[in-house]
């Protein structure tokens, strides 16, 4: 059966998260009806990533089988026509290996979250970005990221319900930086753990409203206690920006 690649962007607002769910509609969900739509086959589409309820995606990557062997461009454009209306698109599909896995063969991921740090509240980006009404010092929100930088126990920034075996993580990259209006952080790494980029934005966000002091944040990782986190940061402001294979 041939084997295609997808990669897709959508809003999470409507959806309940990727994975298919009894409790509402999935992006997973619109996708497999999509293509029974399309090609009359009941397809799993398995994605590199399981965002949450909310969270938007730039490039998520997943791959499904096919009985037929469609040319690509026919699977993205097809596809495409009968997700309509829902927010979802597949930006490009390709043909891949059979060994091919969105989930297992991925070696990167890349998060960006979004803070609009103004007193207005958000209009166009309403939906789309965390809004804190007050300016946040991002030099200070990026200092106090690379202390999370690099393998660590991120147990603090572990949500309860995570499934992960280990909560030890490799952290490739927390780069904080302001741009316009918006304070942007950006997290690379193999993997993460449920809720830890959400985790860790909402910690920073503490550091740059002045609430806490900049070696907090590595304090409260080196404490592996999930109080010393500090609130979860919303997750509308979170965006699955591209896998790498």
């Amino acid at each position: 059966m041939p084997r295609y690649k997808l990669t897709i962007e959508y809003d999470g607002g409507p959806f309940v998260g990727w994975q298919r769910q009894a409790n509402g509609p999935s992006v997973q969900q619109a996708l497999e009806e999509a293509v029974l739509a399309f090609a009359g086959e009941t397809a799993v589409v398995k994605g590199a990533g399981r965002t949450d309820a909310g969270v938007h995606a730039l490039g998520q990557v997943a791959h499904l089988d096919l009985a037929r062997d469609w040319p690509a461009d026919t699977v993205r454009d097809a596809v495409n026509a009968h997700l309509r209306p829902a927010p979802v698109a597949v930006l490009s599909a390709e043909r891949v290996a059979d060994d091919f896995d969105a989930r297992f063969s991925a070696v990167k991921r890349h998060y960006l979250y979004r803070i609009l740090d103004r007193r207005p509240p958000a209009v166009l980006d309403a939906g789309r970005v965390w809004h804190v009404p007050a300016r946040l010092d991002a030099r200070a929100m990026h200092d106090a990221a690379q202390a999370l930088v690099g393998q660590h126990d991120f147990t603090t920034f572990r949500a309860a319900e995570c499934q992960s075996r280990s909560p030890v993580k490799t952290l490739d990259r927390l780069d904080v930086t302001r741009e316009g209006a918006e304070i942007a952080i950006r997290a690379s790494a193999r993997s993460f753990l449920h809720s830890q980029v959400r985790s860790m934005a909402g910690a920073l966000k503490k550091v740059g409203e002045g609430r806490w002091p900049v070696g907090e944040v590595g304090a409260a990782l080196a404490a592996r206690d999930r109080r010393r986190a500090g609130p979860v940061a919303p997750p509308e402001g979170l965006y699955l920006v591209a896998v790498d294979y």
